[in-house]
């Protein structure tokens, strides 16, 4: 990830030579996906190998024209995921791209100071790790567990820091680009007093993230062992949803069979009816750690400078939480009503 965030430096078509003497060489792409990926990569998403550096080349320059003080990297394998998640469409790319600092300038909470150092609680407690197998489709399949999430510990923010940094690990991968995620999350033992920390502020936050500000493609979303209260949690988080996303949500109650037909049992622990063994959270973690020294130097030049335009910008964070007054007025009495 990364990168020259110079326009005026880093774009081939800009300045003289003695412009760009100084300026780092960006690393060359090579490209790792299997032939049948490149091919799956064509009729999915449009992409053609034989014109991917072109339209790599085609966003950087809208980048620079349009955004040059947005102060992201521009190197070719960071580019290409963003326009593998619209599937090459440059506009649709470039807004991405855009909402993809946005988001992170936007909340402070959770993007500042962000490293796998930082979350070391949450990683230990189990709320969120990586399933050591892909499904059939060649999907990580990420595991969320609020119920190893407690309140008097840390805030929710460092949940949704967990989650960011694990989705940024996993975006890595070319093969997890072109096939996306699937998500399962596991509700058991969810009482109401997490569910009330999940209101709609929050809830139109990340949900502003994985939908329009990460370049991850979200295949599905299984939720299983949810309690009578996961209506109340779905209500929330549903107008925000695209119709799209909402048909990719599964709930399968406590019904392994269900679940067995979307994730095979091969590849899932033995906790949810599956032959894969334990769950183990301890490969992921170290993974994740592992991975510090790439986080502080990739996340130190993906922020978005104070002077930014507000066309560059989502919905502030005052109005969002204007929007979300009645919203949130109304929560806690339909929650109280769903436990």
């Amino acid at each position: 990830m990364s990168g020259d965030s110079d326009c005026t430096r880093t774009s081939p078509s800009a300045g003289s030579p003695s412009d760009t003497e100084f300026a780092p060489a960006r690393p060359k792409y090579v490209c790792s996906l299997s032939p049948d990926l490149v091919t799956k990569a064509r009729e999915e998403l449009q992409e053609k190998p034989e014109w991917r550096l072109r339209d790599v080349q085609a966003l950087r320059d809208m980048v620079c024209k349009d955004y040059p003080s947005l102060g992201t990297c521009l190197d070719d394998a960071f580019l290409l995921r963003f326009l593998r998640a619209r599937k090459f469409d440059y506009d649709r790319a470039l807004q991405l791209l855009v909402n993809y600092h946005s988001c992170r300038r936007s909340w402070p909470e959770v993007f500042s100071n962000l490293r796998p150092s930082a979350i070391k609680p949450v990683l230990e407690s189990g709320f969120v790790t990586v399933l050591p197998h892909r499904d059939p489709e060649g999907r990580h399949v990420v595991c969320i567990r609020p119920d190893r999430w407690s309140p008097s510990q840390y805030p929710i923010t460092e949940n949704i820091r967990a989650i960011y940094l694990t989705l940024e690990k996993l975006i890595q991968s070319e093969e997890t680009q072109v096939n996306g995620i699937v998500i399962l999350a596991d509700y058991k033992g969810v009482s109401l007093s997490k569910a009330s920390h999940f209101g709609p502020f929050v809830a139109k936050k990340v949900i502003g993230i994985l939908q329009d500000g990460f370049p991850i493609r979200i295949k599905a979303v299984n939720i299983i062992n949810e309690p009578r209260i996961f209506k109340g949690i779905f209500a929330i988080i549903k107008p925000f949803l695209k119709e799209k996303i909402a048909n990719r949500f599964f709930l399968h109650g406590c019904d392994l069979n269900s679940l067995h037909q979307n994730i095979p049992p091969m590849i899932l622990p033995e906790e949810y009816g599956g032959t894969a063994g334990k769950l183990d959270i301890s490969a992921w973690n170290e993974l994740l750690l592992a991975s510090e020294e790439d986080f502080l130097h990739d996340f130190s030049q993906l922020v978005l400078p104070c002077e930014s335009s507000p066309q560059e910008m989502l919905v502030s964070g005052d109005a969002e939480e204007k929007q979300c007054d009645d919203s949130l007025r109304g929560m806690k009495a339909q929650l109280y009503y769903c436990y």
